[in-house]
Parts: C-alpha cells; structure tokens; sequence
C-alpha cells in the first residue's frame, strides 16, 4: 500500500470528482475513478521474465455542456513513479 501512496504523493494526483485541465486540448475533464494497478515494464532483459511495477489508474470524463454526468467521452491513464505524465498534460482546476 505504501507504494501507492508514494505515486500519489509525489506525482500530486488528483482525487476522485476533482477536475482538471487538459493542457495539450484546453478541455475539462472530471476524475471519476481512482485505483490501484501495476503496469507492464515489458521482459527483463537478461531473464525475459515479466516484470511489474506499481501504477495509479485514473479514469477521466470530460465535462461538456448539455452532457449529463456518465454520457460522453472517458478515457484512462496509468502513472508510475517512473514517468511525468501527468505533470506534463494535466492541471487541476478543483
């Protein structure tokens, strides 16, 4: 559980009905889920084991006007300590 916490802590995730900012569309979108995952790293190299690491999986709606809550476009993401992609695409408004 603690490196969950960590993912959220460092990344600064948003929690779930908090809304945030599209930077790449300038669009709203509202978070409607949040949970635990792991994310495929691909085969070690050496081993060709699979390997795993811990991941958050953030499922996003966005807000359009005239679009009722759980009707129109969703989309979800995996975040890693390993990546900053949501720094990168993401501003939370609220």
């Amino acid at each position: 559980m603690k490196e969950y916490d960590e993912i959220i802590r460092q990344k600064g995730l948003p929690e779930v009905g908090q809304i945030v900012l599209s930077k790449k569309y300038d669009t709203l979108w509202r978070v409607i889920e949040k949970r635990e995952w792991w994310a495929d790293l691909g085969k070690d190299p050496k081993t060709k084991e699979p390997r795993w690491t811990h991941a958050i999986y953030i499922n996003y709606w966005r807000i359009q006007k005239g679009v009722e809550p759980g009707m129109g476009k969703t989309m979800g993401f995996l975040y890693t300590l390993h990546d900053n992609t949501f720094e990168e695409n993401w501003t939370i408004v609220s």
